[in-house]
């Protein structure tokens, strides 16, 4: 097991943590990785894009002359693909991008970030964050006390702690979100992975 320090809300030493093994001692599996990354991007596009085929265009019902004898050629709607405002050969139409990944990889995905985080010291464990109520000044002195300033932060807290998500929410550069809602992509797309004791706890539970 490797052993980490938990940082107290002013950035100062407040104990030690053991991270697992199994989670945040893994060989990282790039390809896995790729895939669950490629997954998720995947389904948050629209597929929304749509054209319309010569049946759908309207118009072009009569034969714009006859068959023969005019001396062009023969044409058997002003709406084929080949007119100005015809309609749309192969064109795209409504559609789900998403692909499916097993539920397996999903979690060796998340393994090998946690992993290649902690390989490269750009995880770091908090004790808690005692909010009152929400506060932005406080949330942005945590930043600023851990030299995280000007670098992307991802901030992974537990499921219940609104204040703490509404005292981060608004400053520049950070994302916060609910340890339940932690994937593969956020937890890579970040300079600095930070975890609450909370959520460390937690996803070491899920992922186990």
């Amino acid at each position: 097991m490797t052993t980490i320090e938990i940082k107290d809300a002013s950035g100062k030493k407040a104990g030690d943590a053991e991270l697992s093994a199994s989670v945040f001692g893994i060989e990282p599996n790039v390809p896995v990785m790729h895939q669950v990354v490629r997954a998720q991007r995947a389904s948050w596009r629209a597929g929304t894009s749509n054209t319309l085929t010569r049946g759908q265009v309207r118009g072009g019902g009569k034969k714009p002359w006859r068959q023969k004898g005019t001396g062009r050629a023969r044409q058997g709607s002003i709406r084929s693909p080949q007119w100005a405002g015809g309609g749309t050969v192969f064109g795209p139409h409504p559609r789900s991008y998403a692909f499916r990944v097993n539920n397996k990889e999903v979690k060796l995905a998340m393994r090998s970030a946690l992993s290649a985080k902690v390989a490269d010291g750009q995880f770091t464990v908090v004790d808690e964050f005692k909010f009152e109520k929400p506060c932005t000044k406080d949330a942005k002195a945590f930043v600023k006390a851990m030299g995280f300033e000007g670098q992307r932060t991802t901030l992974v807290i537990g499921n219940d702690d609104v204040t703490t998500w509404l005292s981060f929410r608004n400053l520049e550069k950070v994302n916060i979100l609910p340890v339940a809602e932690a994937n593969t992509y956020e937890l890579l797309d970040n300079k600095q992975l930070v975890f609450t004791a909370e959520a460390l706890k937690r996803i070491e539970e899920v992922l186990a």
